[in-house]
C-alpha cells in the first residue's frame, strides 16, 4: 500500500473500517507519544505551560463573523459593506418585505467560517503543535483511532446527513418565511442572554428526541440513530455522520422548535447556530481539550461526556449540556470509567 505522509498512525494499525496501513509512515511526534506513557494532560510541564489553552481560540472563533459584522467601528460592519435595501424592511411597502437572502447567506457563511477556524485549531491541537510535540490525551484506553486529517475533513464536510441537510433546512425555513418575524431583523447587536437559552433549550429538546430515538422501539433506532453509533470510539469527523432520519429527528426538529420559543434577531441567530454546530462537532473529539476541568465543573458537555454514550450507548444523552442528564437519572462521570476504558485525567 503507498505510504501516508500525513497520518499519526502505526504500521499495522487499523486506519477506519477495516482499512489497515502496513506501509504508513507515521508522524515524528505521534512515534515519540506512542513508545511514551506521558501524555499532555499528565505531563508536569505541560500543565503548567499555557500552549494547550491558545487552543481556547476555537470559543471566538465560532462567532468571527457576527462579531466582526455587529461591532460598532468595526471595517466590516453590514452597514459599511452593504446597500440599505439588502437589509432594511419598509413595512409601507408590502413588496419589501420578503425575506433578504443577504441574512440567509450570512447565516451559512457564519457556520462556514466558525467551522474553518475550528477545524483549524484541531488540526494544530491534533498533531501536538499546541502541545510541545506531545499528542493530546486521548479519551479511551484503546487510543484514537487513527486517521488522515484530509480522509476525515472530506468525510465530515461532505455528509448528506451532516451540513448538507442543515444548509436545506436553513435555506427553506428563511426563504418560504417559517421563522418567526424577530428572526428577519438585522436592527441591533449579538443578544447573548437569548444565544445561551436558544442554545439550553435546543440541548434539552435534543435531549428528549436523543432518548426517545433509543427507546421508542427497535426498528425505528436502527433507521434512526444505530448508524450512528457504529462510532463506539469517536473521532472529532464523526460528528454528523449518521443518518437523514437521525439528523430530522435529534436536530431539526429542536431547532425549529427552538426558534418559535425564542424570538431574537437575525445576528443572534447567526451566533447560536455557529456556536451549537462547532460545539457539536467538538463534543466528538477523540481528545480532552484544556478547558474540560472546567466545562465538567459547570456540567457543560464535553468530548469525554459524550464518549460515555458512544462507549455505553445508555448514559450522557445531552450534548452541549448535562443538566438534563443529572435531572434525569442518566448521567454517568467519565472519571467512573477510568482506568478500564477511559485515560485517568479525562
Amino acid at each position: 500500500m503507498a505510504q501516508l505522509e500525513t497520518t499519526s498512525c502505526m504500521p499495522g494499525e487499523e486506519i477506519d473500517a477495516g482499512t489497515t496501513v502496513s506501509e504508513a509512515v507515521p508522524m515524528e511526534n505521534a512515534a515519540k507519544l506512542r513508545n511514551n506513557p506521558t501524555t499532555s494532560t499528565q505531563n508536569p510541564f505541560l500543565e503548567m505551560t499555557p500552549l494547550p489553552w491558545v487552543s481556547a481560540v476555537v470559543w471566538p472563533s465560532m462567532l468571527a463573523l457576527p462579531l466582526a459584522m455587529t461591532l460598532e467601528g468595526s471595517p466590516l460592519h453590514y452597514s459599511k459593506i452593504s446597500p440599505e435595501p439588502w437589509y432594511s424592511y419598509d413595512s409601507s411597502d408590502p413588496n419589501n418585505n420578503s425575506p433578504k437572502p443577504l441574512g440567509l447567506s450570512l447565516g451559512l457563511l457564519a457556520v462556514a467560517v466558525g467551522q474553518l477556524l475550528c477545524l483549524c485549531v484541531f488540526f494544530f491541537f491534533k498533531y501536538g503543535y499546541l502541545s510541545y510535540g506531545i499528542e493530546p490525551l486521548s479519551i479511551q484506553t484503546k487510543g484514537a483511532r487513527p486517521y488522515q486529517f484530509l480522509e476525515g475533513l472530506v468525510t465530515h464536510l461532505s455528509q448528506p446527513e451532516g451540513f448538507i441537510l442543515l444548509g436545506g433546512y436553513l435555506a427553506g425555513t428563511w426563504m418560504f418565511s417559517l421563522m418567526p418575524t424577530s428572526y428577519y431583523s438585522f436592527e441591533g447587536g449579538i443578544e447573548w442572554h437569548k444565544v445561551f437559552l436558544c442554545l439550553v433549550i435546543q440541548d434539552g429538546i435534543q435531549y428528549v428526541m436523543h432518548l426517545l430515538e433509543h427507546s421508542v422501539s427497535p426498528t425505528f433506532y436502527r433507521y434512526s440513530h444505530k448508524p450512528h453509533h457504529k462510532f463506539t470510539n469517536p473521532r472529532l469527523f464523526d460528528a454528523f455522520n449518521g443518518s437523514v432520519l437521525d439528523t430530522v429527528c435529534m436536530i431539526l426538529i429542536p431547532l425549529y422548535a427552538t426558534a418559535n420559543l425564542v424570538h431574537c434577531n437575525v445576528w443572534s441567530y447567526m451566533a447560536f447556530g455557529s456556536t451549537y454546530a462547532n460545539w457539536l462537532t467538538l463534543i466528538h473529539s477523540e481528545y480532552t481539550f484544556p478547558w474540560d476541568g472546567i466545562f465538567h465543573s459547570l456540567g457543560f458537555g464535553t468530548p469525554a461526556d459524550h464518549h460515555v454514550h458512544h462507549a455505553f450507548f445508555k448514559y450522557n444523552y445531552g450534548h452541549l449540556f448535562m443538566w438534563f442528564d443529572m435531572l434525569g437519572g442518566t448521567y454517568k462521570n467519565p472519571r467512573e470509567f477510568a482506568p478500564k476504558a477511559f485515560n485517568e485525567g479525562v
